[in-house]
């Protein structure tokens, strides 16, 4: 009996002997892959790692014990803890590992390691932690977060960084900063954005303003990319080991068009005009009318509408102000506060209004609460319910107009849901498709701040069609941003997106694309909008396959006055016929901007026109019979047709408005 108990134990301890190996092994082959220097190297280590068992998490801590192997494990483990950063589930999961790990390490390296990975991903509790050590501290005032919506969240953590500014300390900014974290809205990033220049609390405001953006992508718009570029070099160490690249991904694949803008930079009234008459009055006024007007009410603006403490402030004396440009669709954020029996309001389209008032205003009507359509008559006028914040404190606006539909949420509450806002100045008119917006005067002290906007894609905007001359010229549309029918290749590799074509780099890097008919001697004509450092090209009398630069020809879409093209050679610049013929550099536009390109192909002659410049004009025969000028061989020069092609290098570019006039011989 004792012989078979002994055999029994044997196998099983060397069963255990081969599982552990295999474990072993499992762990070491993950951790080879760090450190790294690309993101997309480490994803399928990272992604093993999210379903190693405990037997696996059990080496990798043991290693952290082990000065010869803790380098490995301490990347592995961060990377790890940073990418699931942004999941909450795994987060938890983490948390609880991390705090059954520390228990059981041996040095004080592993130690302190552990604890800062726990840091990152309950930096709350650890900032409280500290500031329950220091009780001589003044304490943060409550913020009943449980019973609050994200949006009477953040109006109360800024409320308390107010207060903390004055005789507050880093400890207490981290942690209302740390709990605008778990907002996930572009308010909480902005607001924690104000941060990145303030030492003691920038590091930490970085990371929070990177997370916030990265776990939600519809974020977007001038005011983001600049808090993610000023974010980006405060990230060092063991956060950049992933975070970087992840948001150098996510900043060149943001769009430019339909992204949010302030429209109070919070120092004075730049972009903002006073009032003249009304939208129908001041279209019947002739240009030197109406300059004439507003030079006038320009003038007595600055003293009804003041800035104080970066606020914009009616001081209750003058007319209402008004953006400097027209918006259509959009959507918008604004935060606003009101005295007693305040009287206030915003106007979309130049027309009257989204209702502000002191709900105790009962001889008014305005106990039906903020956020109405007030001056409609046929259409609901009045909010769904009550949702204003004590007079004194601020309240916020969430605005969507689509149409001439209005939708309105009152601190977090939707109030209007999606109601037509008639025309007040004729009633018998429609809505205007697009005006300025209006803060509107009523004599009474109001002020505004957080002023963000951003105009929404619609079929108006979004759909190009030809000009007059276009069509006399014999032009056709080969894109007019509804549909990619006359488009064949990798549809995969490029998006239709908000009436354009995008080339999508995760799918086969973007690929080619080609019109479906081909082309011999044309004008073809586009838009294109670049991403920084992006590269791309046009491929002319191609065909379906081989490189289009050389069984075809290719006409260069290239940033190339990015610095990463430094030691580019001529015949590489933009709008270059690839390997044959050298452009003129000089003429793209700024990064983002959309740029205007026509090229014209004639026989053997070929001219490229970059925003109204000719960069490139030859004749090819001419300029290849001593030889191309990157030596290589151009079949495809021979060519005397053959398809238009978008040719993916794995980078975001945009391209719209694709007409083309074919040309006789």
């Amino acid at each position: 009996m004792k012989k078979y108990i002994y055999l029994i134990a044997i196998t099983f301890f060397i069963s255990f002997q081969v599982q552990a190996q295999k474990g072993e092994k499992g762990v070491n082959q993950v951790l080879t892959m760090f450190p790294y220097q690309h993101a997309s190297e480490v994803a399928d280590a990272l992604t093993t790692m999210g379903t190693w068992k405990s037997a696996e998490w059990k080496l990798l801590f043991k290693m952290l014990d082990d000065d010869s192997l803790k380098l490995k494990a301490t990347y592995a483990l961060n990377a790890y803890v940073n990418i699931i950063s942004l999941e909450t589930a795994k987060k938890v999961k983490t948390v609880q590992l991390l705090k059954k790990q520390l228990k059981k390490a041996s040095t004080n390296y592993a130690t302190t390691f552990i604890n800062a990975q726990i840091g990152l991903l309950s930096a709350a509790e650890v900032v409280n932690a500290k500031l329950q050590s220091l009780p001589s501290l003044p304490k943060l005032a409550p913020t009943k977060q449980v019973q609050q919506n994200s949006a009477q969240q953040l109006l109360a953590l800024q409320d308390q960084m107010d207060k903390v500014k004055v005789n507050g300390n880093n400890f207490q900014k981290k942690s209302i900063l740390i709990q605008a974290a778990k907002i996930p809205s572009l308010g909480a990033l902005i607001f924690v954005s104000q941060f990145l220049a303030e030492t003691g609390v920038q590091k930490e405001a970085a990371l929070i303003v990177i997370r916030l953006a990265l776990a939600n992508h519809t974020i977007s718009g001038p005011i983001v990319r600049q808090a993610l570029e000023q974010a980006l070099p405060l990230i060092s160490g063991e956060d950049s080991a992933l975070l970087v690249p992840m948001l150098k991904k996510h900043l060149k694949k943001m769009p430019y068009d339909y992204g949010f803008v302030s429209l109070f930079n919070g120092k004075d009234l730049t972009g903002w005009k006073g009032l003249v008459s009304n939208p129908i009055a001041r279209g019947k006024m002739s240009q030197a009318e109406l300059a004439t007007a507003q030079q006038k009410v320009n003038d007595s603006i600055q003293k009804d509408w003041v800035i104080k403490d970066g606020l914009l402030v009616f001081t209750g004396h003058g007319d209402n102000l008004c953006t400097e440009r027209q918006y259509g669709d959009m959507e918008m954020y604004v935060d606003w506060k009101i005295t007693e029996k305040g009287d206030a309001g915003i106007y979309l389209r130049g027309t009257p209004q989204i209702q502000i008032w002191d709900t105790s205003r009962r001889e008014v009507g305005a106990q039906v609460g903020s956020g109405g359509l007030y001056n409609n008559q046929k259409n609901i006028s009045k909010p769904l319910l009550v949702a204003d914040n004590k007079i004194g404190e601020w309240n916020t606006f969430h605005i969507i107009m689509k149409g001439d539909k209005v939708t309105v949420y009152l601190n977090g509450i939707l109030v209007t849901d999606n109601i037509s806002l008639e025309n007040y100045w004729d009633r018998k008119l429609p809505l205007f498709t697009k005006e300025q917006i209006e803060l509107q005067a009523h004599g009474t002290y109001v002020a505004y701040r957080n002023i963000y906007l951003r105009e929404l894609p619609n079929e108006s905007t979004t759909t190009t069609t030809l000009t007059e001359p276009e069509k006399q010229e014999g032009f056709v549309q080969l894109f007019d941003g509804r549909n990619m029918d006359k488009w064949i290749g990798n549809k995969a590799g490029y998006l239709l997106i908000n009436g354009a074509i995008e080339v999508n780099p995760e799918a086969k890097g973007g690929g080619n694309l080609y019109t479906s008919e081909q082309y011999s001697d044309f004008i073809y004509r586009f838009e294109f909008q670049l991403t920084p450092g992006a590269n791309n090209g046009i491929g002319i009398h191609a065909p379906l396959e081989g490189d289009a630069a050389y069984v075809g020809m290719e006409i260069q879409v290239i940033d190339s006055e990015h610095p990463m093209y430094a030691t580019l050679q001529s015949y590489q610049y933009h709008g270059s016929v690839y390997g044959i013929v050298a452009a003129k550099r000089g003429f793209l536009k700024t990064t983002g901007e959309w740029n205007q390109e026509e090229i014209m192909i004639q026989g053997s002659k070929i001219k490229v026109t970059l925003n109204g410049t000719v960069i490139t004009e030859a004749d090819l025969k001419e300029a290849t019979k001593n030889g191309t000028m990157d030596n290589n061989q151009h079949p495809g020069l021979k060519n005397t047709t053959g398809h238009i092609g978008f040719l993916g290098h794995g980078d975001v570019v945009r391209f719209k408005n694709m007409r083309i006039k074919t040309l006789g011989k």
